[in-house]
This record gives C-alpha cells, sequence and structure tokens, in this order.
C-alpha cells in the first residue's frame, strides 16, 4: 500500500503469526472477542450489552488507526494459528523515539486458551519492539486477580515492577500489578526466535530513523 504500507509486517514464532490488523480482520474479531475482556470504560455505550465488546473491536481500530502519530501510536495487530483467526494483541508506545519504552495488551477467544498461544503472540509482538525498533524497555499492567496475564508475563521474563490503582467496572477501585521486561532479559531469553519481516520504509512511523 503505497500511503500505509503495513501489509509486509508480520511476525511468525511456530504456528502463531500476526499481521497488522486490516477492516477485513474486524468482523471475524467482532464475533471472537469474548464478555470477560474489560473493555475501556470510556467508550460510549449504545445498542444490546452483549453486543459491546464486538463493537469495541471496531472502535479500538479506527481511534489507533486515525490517531497515529510517529510520537505516540498503537499498532492492532491480528494473531492467527493454522490460518484461523485466535485473538488480537497490540504494540503502543508514547515518545518511542526517547523513551524506548513499549507497552502491550492482547486477548484470546475463549476456546485457544491454555495452548501456550498468548505467550507465543507476546513474544512475537515484543520481537517486533526489541528486534526490529530497538526497543530498550517493555511494559505491563494487569488485575491481580488475572492469574493467566500475569503468568504469561512472568513466563516470558517480565518482573514485577509496582502496583497501580485504576477503576475498575463493578468494583468502583481496584489493584493492577505493573511488570517490566528489559533488553537484557530479552536478548539473553527470546533475541533471534521470531521471524520477523519489518521494511524499512515502515520504520518511520514508529519515530525510528
Amino acid at each position: 500500500m503505497t500511503y500505509w504500507p503495513f501489509s509486509a509486517v508480520h511476525m511468525t514464532l511456530g504456528d502463531v503469526v500476526l499481521t497488522p490488523t486490516v477492516d477485513a480482520d474486524l468482523i471475524p474479531l467482532a464475533d471472537l472477542m469474548p464478555a470477560d475482556v474489560e473493555l475501556d470504560p470510556r467508550l460510549p455505550r449504545f445498542g444490546a450489552t452483549e453486543e459491546r465488546a464486538g463493537r469495541a473491536v471496531h472502535q479500538y481500530y479506527w481511534r489507533h488507526l486515525g490517531g497515529w502519530h510517529p510520537e505516540s501510536w498503537c499498532l492492532d495487530l491480528t494473531v492467527r494459528v493454522g490460518g484461523r483467526i485466535v485473538g488480537s494483541q497490540n504494540l503502543e508506545a508514547a515518545d518511542f523515539a526517547t523513551l524506548r519504552t513499549v507497552e502491550t495488551a492482547s486477548w484470546l477467544g475463549t476456546e485457544f486458551r491454555g495452548r501456550g498461544i498468548g505467550k507465543a503472540m507476546r513474544i512475537a509482538a515484543l520481537a517486533l519492539a526489541f528486534d526490529g525498533l530497538g526497543a530498550q524497555v517493555a511494559e505491563t499492567e494487569a488485575w491481580h486477580d488475572n492469574a493467566a496475564s500475569l503468568g504469561v508475563s512472568r513466563a516470558v521474563g517480565y518482573v514485577d515492577n509496582g502496583v497501580g490503582r485504576h477503576p475498575r467496572e463493578g468494583s468502583g477501585a481496584d489493584d493492577m500489578v505493573r511488570m517490566r521486561l528489559t533488553r537484557d532479559v530479552w536478548e539473553a531469553r527470546h533475541a533471534g526466535t521470531v521471524g520477523l519481516v519489518l521494511p524499512d520504509v515502515v520504520r518511520e512511523y514508529f519515530g525510528v530513523a
């Protein structure tokens, strides 16, 4: 694509493949998104409650795409296993050229959980950050009772980095565990394990010369 050249970007780890999300992915992702995925409370509420997650898939994608700047970006990635869409992973940063720090978030369809896919897709996205863009740090947060997410982070090599208090739908406020992965740990455990395609023309979109 001449004006938005992300179509060639992809990451492969085993049979898990990540590619930048496109419009054609939105309905399959919307149909797959589990009801237990916590949504941004700032999103508008309209229509049937049970359809809110599906609408959120579209709104997240359009907001991230339309608000993209080299100084502040969020890349939505569609996750496939054996060619089948199984979930979504994103990678985001603010002032990346200076801070070299990224954050991640993800979700998997219910039937695909517990197979190691969550760990593989996190590593694949981090390969873009560390191996492709020169990141120095990756950070993430999860609710203190989200054992699955915290388990994936620790398995990848993140370490605890404090606790933050956040609003939580249905409970007022609650604690999120902050976690951090450094470049040294990445290089020791994961560097070069992911098949990464990142054309040079795309790098400037991430604020990388």
